[in-house]
């Protein structure tokens, strides 16, 4: 048995990330000690190992209580099931990718058309172009923006 500080250490995570975890009902002590500290069992030391690499690579605290929830149960899921969720996870990645390329080819664009000099910024040019009505500079980051609205 571990105790939280024990556990935090093996894994190099602070104490407050396990107490989060069992907030959030990913973890949860096997019992406690007489003096009240939590204890965790080997199985809780797998199902931290597991939620840290699900992390690492990216699943959100819903997405890992899901694949939490078929590991408990995997006789009743399907291989097809788990690539799903990798994959829908795959698709929300690539699109981040997608658009924070396009906010770096936007800045880009901003940082090149300006002169950067000590000038007054009266007549600068990133100002002018993010106060224009031309929509080539963000219409994706208005369609982004667009689709947060409805959704």
């Amino acid at each position: 048995m571990y105790r939280i500080g024990e556990l935090a250490t093996l894994f190099d995570v602070k104490t407050d990330t396990l107490r989060f975890y069992e907030k959030h009902g990913l973890l949860t002590s096997s019992t406690r000690s007489e003096a009240g500290y939590r204890l965790y069992s080997q199985d809780d030391a797998q199902k931290l190992r597991f939620i840290i690499r699900a992390k690492a690579v990216g699943f959100s605290l819903n997405d890992i209580a899901e694949l939490l929830s078929i590991e408990l149960d995997k006789a009743n899921w399907a291989c097809a099931d788990v690539k799903g969720l990798v994959d829908t996870k795959l698709e929300q990645v690539q699109a981040k990718i997608a658009e924070l390329e396009f906010f770096a080819s936007s800045l880009n664009k901003l940082s090149q058309a300006c002169c950067g000099g000590p000038d007054s910024a009266e007549h600068c040019s990133i100002l002018e172009a993010l106060e224009s009505t031309d929509k080539e500079l963000s219409p994706k980051v208005e369609h982004h923006l667009h689709a947060e609205k409805q959704g």
